[in-house]
C-alpha cells in the first residue's frame, strides 16, 4: 500500500494549534487541504493564519514565493461537513473527549467515500474506543503528530484494535511522503511517547516530594548529567502543568490505576493554583516580568582528595577512573600494598555489598558508590554519585549522602568530582537519585512496551529520541548500562520503597536474565 496520491484532498477538522500545524504539513507536501471547524470563522481565520505562516517560511529562505502562492491555492476553509466529500484523508485535531470525537466521525461516515482514510491526532484517548461506532473501523487509524507539527519530525501511527494493515500502512507511507518520521505502535495508553515518558516526570517530582532537591537542582542534574534537553519542571511548565498532569491521570487511569502511573499530589496541587506554567506567568518557576530565575544547588570548592582506591572498574561509570587519573589524582588498586585497609581507615565491617558494585575508597575510608537504588543510610561512610549519560562531558554530577554520613568523606567526594571541572550538588538522601532512578524506569516501561507488541525496538528508541529529545533510546541506554542494570537497580529501589512503584516488569527479568546469558554470567 503506497502513500495517499498528492491530488488526493486532505481534510482537517479542528483548527487550533494542532490543525493548523497538520494542514501546513499536508499543505507544503502538496495535497490540496480543507479546513473546518465548527466555530463559524474559525476554519477562514485558522486559513488566513497558515497563509501568514508560509509567509514567513518565504522570508526564511525555506519556501520559495511561487510553492508559497501555489500552497494557498490549494488552501479552502470548509463552511460545512458535507464539503469534506472526494476527501481521501480526514485528520481530526478537536478536543479531547471521546463523546465529541465518535459523534464526528460517524458523521463523517456519512459525508466522505468508503476508500476515505479517517485518522485521529488524539494523545491520550483510544483509538479503538473511538472507532467504536463505526461501520468501517478498519479505515480508522491514530495519527498523533508532535507540537509544533511542521517542525516537530515524529509522527506515532497507531493502529486500533479493528484498523486494517492495509489502512495503517498507508498512513505510515503517507506520514513519510511527507517528511516525517513514522512509527508504528498498537494502541495503547499513551501510545509510546506518553506511557514511556512518565516516569521522567514522575520521579523528578518524587524527589522533590521527598525533600531530595529543589526543582531547580533537580533540572540542572537532569540536563547537565542525565543529559536530556531540558529538566523535568521547565519541561512541564513548557507543556502547560494541567496539560501533563491530565495526560498521567488519563494514563494512570487507562491501566487501571497501575501505581508505576499514579500522578502525583505537588503537581495536582500546581493545577489547582492555577500555576500552570508560562502560559499563566508561574508554574514551578516564576516566568513574569522581572522575576528571578532561582539557581540550583551547587556545593563550594572542597579540597581534591590526593589519591582514591579503586575496587573494580566502576561498571556504567568507568570513565570517572580515567578523568581522575587525567586529572593528576593518583589511583590506587584494590589489594595493592599500599595501606588499603590500615591508613586510611576503610573498614570493611561498613556493611556496604561488595555484590551491589564496585566503588572507590576515600583517604577517610569513606566510600564512594555509584547510584543502585539503595540508600547511604543503610551503611556506615557511603557517598553515592548518580549516573550521567557522559561523564566527560557531564559539566555537574549528584552527590547524595545520609545525616550520619562523615563531613570529610563528603568534602572528599565533592573535592574529587570538583578537580574532574564538574559542578557538585550533594542532595538528600533518596535511593536511586535522579538520573539513575529516572533512567532504570524508564528502560524498564520501553521494554516491557516492546514485549507487549506495542512497538518494535527501533521504533520505540526511535519514538523517544525525536518525540521529548532523549539522549539515547531507552533500550538503547539498557544495552549501554548492561541488561541487567535497571533491574538490579529496581529491585534495590522496591526494596526500599515497597509500594510496588518500583516493582519491574516480567520483561525485564527476562530481559536481564537473557543478558546475563549471553554474557556467560550465573543467575
Amino acid at each position: 500500500m503506497t502513500a495517499l496520491d498528492l491530488s488526493s484532498p486532505v481534510a482537517v477538522v479542528g483548527t487550533g494549534t494542532m490543525g493548523q500545524g497538520i494542514a501546513q504539513v499536508a499543505l507544503v507536501a502538496g495535497h490540496p487541504v480543507r479546513l473546518y471547524d465548527a466555530v463559524q470563522g474559525r476554519a477562514a481565520e485558522a486559513a488566513d493564519a497558515i497563509g501568514a505562516r508560509l509567509d514567513r517560511l518565504v522570508e526564511k529562505g525555506r519556501l520559495s514565493g511561487a510553492e508559497r502562492d501555489a500552497a494557498r491555492a490549494r488552501l479552502t476553509p470548509a463552511g460545512q461537513l458535507a464539503d469534506l466529500a472526494g476527501c481521501g484523508l480526514v485528520v481530526e485535531a478537536v478536543v479531547e473527549r471521546l463523546d465529541v470525537k465518535q459523534e464526528l466521525f460517524r458523521a463523517l461516515e456519512d459525508v466522505v467515500g468508503d476508500d476515505c482514510l479517517l485518522a485521529t491526532n488524539t494523545s491520550s484517548l483510544s483509538v479503538t474506543a473511538i472507532a467504536g461506532g463505526l461501520a468501517s473501523p478498519g479505515r480508522f487509524v491514530g495519527l498523533h503528530f508532535f507540537n509544533p507539527a511542521p517542525l516537530l519530525p515524529l509522527v506515532e501511527v497507531v493502529s486500533g484494535f479493528a484498523t486494517d494493515v492495509s489502512s495503517a500502512t498507508r498512513a505510515y507511507e503517507t506520514a513519510r511522503a511527507w517528511g516525517k518520521t513514522p512509527v508504528a505502535c498498537a494502541d495503547t495508553p499513551g501510545f509510546i511517547v506518553n506511557r514511556i515518558a512518565r516516569p521522567f516526570y514522575a520521579e523528578a517530582l518524587a524527589v522533590y516530594e521527598d525533600q531530595g532537591a529543589d526543582p531547580a537542582t533537580i533540572d540542572a542534574v537532569l540536563r547537565e548529567s542525565g543529559g536530556f534537553r531540558m529538566g523535568a519542571f521547565e519541561l512541564t511548565d513548557l507543556i502547560g502543568q494541567d496539560v501533563n498532569e491530565s495526560v498521567t491521570h488519563s494514563v494512570w487511569q487507562a491501566f487501571f490505576q497501575d501505581v508505576r502511573f499514579t500522578p502525583s499530589l505537588a503537581q495536582r496541587r500546581l493545577v489547582e493554583s492555577g500555576r500552570l506554567g508560562r502560559k499563566s506567568g508561574q508554574g514551578w518557576y516564576d516566568y513574569r516580568e522581572g522575576a528571578e530565575r532561582p539557581e540550583p544547588h551547587t556545593a563550594e570548592p572542597a579540597e581534591r582528595p590526593a589519591y582514591v582506591v579503586a575496587e573494580g572498574g566502576l561498571g556504567p561509570a568507568a570513565e570517572v577512573l580515567a578523568l581522575i587519573r587525567e586529572a593528576g589524582i593518583e589511583v590506587r588498586e584494590y589489594g595493592e600494598d599500599n595501606g588499603y585497609g590500615e591508613d586510611n581507615g576503610y573498614d570493611e565491617s561498613n556493611g556496604y555489598d561488595e555484590d551491589n558494585g564496585t566503588r572507590l575508597v576515600l583517604p577517610s575510608g569513606g566510600q564512594l558508590v555509584l547510584a543502585d537504588g539503595q540508600t547511604s543510610v543503610e551503611y556506615r561512610d557511603v557517598v553515592y554519585f548518580d549516573l550521567a549519560f557522559d561523564y566527560r562531558a557531564a559539566t555537574r554530577v549528584a552527590l547524595a549522602a545520609a545525616r550520619s554520613t562523615s563531613p570529610r568523606t563528603v568534602a572528599e567526594a565533592t573535592g574529587l568530582f570538583q578537580a574532574l571541572g564538574k559542578k557538585v550538588s550533594v542532595i538528600g538522601d533518596v535511593p536511586g537519585m535522579i538520573v539513575a532512578r529516572t533512567v532504570a524506569r524508564l528502560v524498564d516501561l520501553a521494554v516491557e512496551a516492546v514485549a507487549q507488541g506495542v512497538a518494535t525496538e527501533e521504533d520505540v528508541d526511535t519514538a523517544m529520541r525525536l518525540g521529548v529529545n532523549y539522549p539515547l533510546g531507552p533500550l538503547e541506554w539498557s544495552r549501554r548500562l548492561g541488561g541487567g542494570w535497571a533491574c538490579s537497580v529496581l529491585d534495590n529501589l522496591h526494596e526500599c520503597a515497597p509500594s510496588g512503584r518500583y516493582a519491574h516488569s516480567l520483561a525485564l527479568h527476562r530481559h536481564a536474565y537473557a543478558a546475563d546469558q549471553q554474557e556467560g554470567t550465573p543467575s
